[in-house]
């Protein structure tokens, strides 16, 4: 997770990241990985008003991150198979051209 911390999360286009896993299986690492980092002081202080929600459920159920954008847009990524760096570069890749969509926007 060292060199993964390292990036810088911005939830500008984001309005609520839920984040739900059991903290008993085996292949929930990467998911409390990604919720860590989307829920770090310097990430949130890019959006105050995005939602984080961790629920942490002990049913046995697969680890699962549901990111709904401003746009209304949905984003889900099953940590159970993904890495975290995995699952924070589909993230950052899809708020990077939500961002450049709603520059080009506001230039129009």
């Amino acid at each position: 997770m060292a060199a993964s911390s390292k990036a810088t999360v911005v939830l500008k286009a984001v309005k609520r990241i839920a984040v739900q896993f059991c903290p008993f299986e085996s292949n929930v690492r990467s998911t409390r990985e990604f919720l860590a980092m989307v829920s770090s002081e310097k990430a949130r202080a890019s959006n105050m008003n995005c939602e984080v929600i961790s629920m942490v459920k002990h049913d046995k159920s697969a680890p699962v991150v549901d990111i709904t954008y401003l746009d209304g847009d949905k984003l889900v990524l099953k940590g159970a198979k993904l890495t975290s760096s995995e699952m924070l570069n589909a993230f950052q890749s899809l708020c990077t051209a939500k961002d450049l969509q709603a520059k080009i926007a506001a230039k129009k």
